[in-house]
């Protein structure tokens, strides 16, 4: 059974294969690729396996950064791509289908969780979940019949939504609809049949209008570490009654990696050489050679000087060589700890090490990048900046590779500093609120996401040892940033990061706030107790999201759930943001992708939000920017990625900025309520 609003490729080929993008130039490239799973259970294997998982737009369908030969390694047992969303540096695409069982005898009963409908640019749109009591049957079929007000009557199918085994519900994408629907049905294919209801509209709440002259459009490119903190410093400057800037306490490591090289031929029989400190501290154009003394019987040594290595390697009594690769990466390691240590390449331990070099150590990185420990910055706004407000906290790029992010929170920053004089609405929201905007959490990862690989999502600390320090790994190094708090962390048993695998997309690190990036986070909001609301901004695939954000296994066990009370809270904030965020362009965060992570993505452990809500008490939220977009031609929703066109990146900002100045709204009834 196909989704109406499914675009199944008909030919998919050897290489990445969708119409809005190429195939990338080697198998070794990687993509961001929508694919269809065969089985749920494959699922559980790539996040077990540390996979890089981008999001998970529905059952069966997951995105992907993979490179050609893992997606042939996945298309062998059984996946289908879908849709090339992103190649290296470019974004757009097409979307899958999702088949469902025979249809099997008995009875059900239905109960509809939600059923909504909006309009955007002309289009109205219809989303429904239906739950079934069968939840044991993985065969169900449910069917939603609709009537519009215009007389006109469809139908679509659901798809059966599981999260860790468990059966959660049935759903499928919006579905254009000619007009506002004023009734719908579900029935199933064992014979059970819902009431009917009347949907709902979302999400039934505009914020207030802007005033002539309210001035806002100030982000005109994309923008790395190094122009973030220039506009930081220009606001301090600029609006020195309005603004502090904040220097976070934890020093990065900086934009910096040990140098390297391969002593030999990786193909055959190599050592990796790798230097102990930093290539900009020194070792960066360092040589290292391996050379045949000429003579018989002699031992393997190791001289340095005039910055060149010198490996002379050990011969028999014919003056043949004898040393091998890992007796010259022990001698390597013993005789120069201080500069050097040294591993045999992976699939050449026990070879007889080559004559080779002289080869030249490097740390890989663009020159032009300041390699210093980077100083994190936040601004403080407001009239009263002395904690007598309440305190909202809005914090991006924890994912290095989330480009958008940033450009969201620094034109929420400059709307409120540009219109105080001006706009007497914003005026009266600084003087009731105080705000506190981190515009970039990981700069290190994103110096390295700018100028190296795309797709970095995690910093640039490598906590690697042995073979994964291969420098072919070195756009996996780094800790997921946003795995690294301690509040239903995986070193506490919650599902969704790493522990032991430094390669993962989601490594948690060595240990619970082990990094400058997170430590930063919390420390801020510990050491300002008047901030009581936050929003974490992340791209992509348009998510509303709260705690709790991780689970348990086995058993799909959560986070304690929030008071009915704060339940409440959450939800009614949420539709006044998303309803911020529509009055912009029309953007609507789908029902479906609105509430706690752990419900309607997937299980995060160790994520900041988490830890801002349990442990200190915030009402924490996750924006997921980028929404997918309506093509109405192909009637088909269309992934946008991490670093789209940069008019979408441009639409993004406005939105979500339109959606943050809401949370300052929603921050001021709270504390005068």
């Amino acid at each position: 059974m196909v989704t109406a609003a499914v675009l199944v490729l008909s030919t998919v080929t050897a290489g990445f294969s969708a119409t809005a993008a190429p195939a990338p130039e080697s198998t070794g490239e990687l993509a961001l690729v929508r694919v269809q799973l065969p089985a749920e259970s494959m699922f559980d294997e790539l996040v077990a396996s540390g996979a890089d998982i981008a999001a998970r737009p529905a059952e069966l369908l997951v995105d992907l950064v993979v490179t050609q030969d893992q997606l042939d390694a996945l298309t062998a047992r059984g996946a289908r791509t879908v849709q090339v969303i992103q190649r290296e540096g470019d974004g757009t695409a097409r979307y899958a289908q999702s088949a469902r069982a025979a249809r099997t005898a008995g009875a059900d009963t239905l109960h509809f969780l939600s059923a909504n409908w909006w309009s955007a640019d002309g289009t109205t749109f219809l989303q429904t979940l239906v739950a079934t009591t069968a939840v044991a049957d993985p065969d169900v079929e449910i069917t939603v019949a609709w009537t519009a007000e215009n007389g006109a009557t469809g139908s679509f199918a659901l798809q059966r939504f599981e999260d860790a085994g468990e059966y959660q519900y049935h759903v499928a994408e919006p579905q254009a609809l000619p007009a506002k629907p004023v009734t719908v049905t579900a029935t199933s294919s064992l014979g059970g049949v819902s009431r009917a209801i009347t949907p709902t509209a979302w999400p039934g709440a505009t914020p207030p209008e802007l005033p002539g002259g309210y001035q806002k459009d100030f982000i005109d490119a994309y923008m790395t570490p190094t122009d973030i903190k220039a506009r930081i410093a220009r606001l301090g400057r600029q609006y020195p009654d309005l603004v502090e800037v904040v220097d976070l306490p934890n020093k990065t490591q900086g934009y910096r990696r040990t140098a390297t090289a391969y002593l030999g031929d990786p193909a055959t029989a190599a050592v990796v050489v790798e230097s102990t400190k930093f290539g900009d501290q020194g070792p960066n154009g360092w040589q290292v050679r391996s050379v045949d003394p000429g003579r018989p019987n002699r031992p393997a040594r190791a001289t340095w000087r005039d910055r060149v290595l010198t490996v002379s390697l050990a011969t028999d009594r014919t003056g043949a060589v004898i040393s091998t690769t890992d007796q010259i990466a022990a001698l390597i390691s013993a005789r120069f700890p201080q500069r050097f240590t040294a591993f045999v390449e992976d699939g050449s331990a026990g070879e007889v090490m080559p004559v080779a070099g002289p080869v030249t150590m490097d740390d890989g990185l663009d020159g032009s990048v300041s390699r210093r420990p980077w100083t994190v910055q936040a601004l403080r706004i407001g009239a009263h900046r002395d904690g007598s407000r309440i305190g909202v906290l809005a914090y991006s790029q924890e994912h290095a590779r989330e480009w958008a992010t940033p450009l969201v929170t620094l034109e929420f920053a400059e709307r409120l500093l540009a219109n105080h004089a001006t706009d007497p609405a914003t005026r009266q929201l600084l003087e009731d609120v105080e705000v506190f905007v981190i515009p970039t959490v990981n700069p290190d990862g994103a110096n390295y996401s700018f100028n190296d690989a795309n797709f970095q999502r995690k910093n640039m600390v490598n906590h690697c040892a042995g073979e994964r320090r291969d420098p072919r790994y070195a756009d996996a190094w780094g800790v997921d940033v946003n795995r690294n708090y301690t509040v239903g962390s995986v070193f506490d048993g919650y599902t969704g990061a790493s522990a032991t695998n430094c390669l993962s997309g989601t490594y948690a690190g060595t240990g619970e706030l082990s990094e400058a990036e997170s430590a930063n986070v919390v420390e801020l909001a510990k050491a300002h107790d008047n901030i009581r609301f936050a929003m974490n901004v992340h791209s992509y695939g348009g998510y509303f999201m709260w705690p709790p954000g991780a689970y348990a296994m086995p058993g799909r066990v959560t986070l304690p759930r929030p008071s009915a009370e704060e339940a409440a809270l959450f939800q009614a904030s949420a539709k006044r943001i998303v309803g911020a965020i529509s009055s912009s362009r029309g953007t609507v965060t789908w029902p479906s992708r609105t509430g706690p992570v752990a419900d309607v993505l997937y299980s995060a452990a160790g994520n900041s939000a988490d830890q801002l809500y349990y442990e200190l008490g915030v009402f924490a939220w996750d924006f997921e920017i980028g929404n997918d977009r309506w093509n109405a031609e192909t009637g088909q929703w269309e992934g946008v990625g991490f670093q789209p066109p940069f008019p979408e990146a441009h639409a993004e900002s406005q939105e979500y900025a339109d959606g943050l100045v809401e949370l300052l709204r929603v921050a001021r009834d709270y504390a005068q309520n």
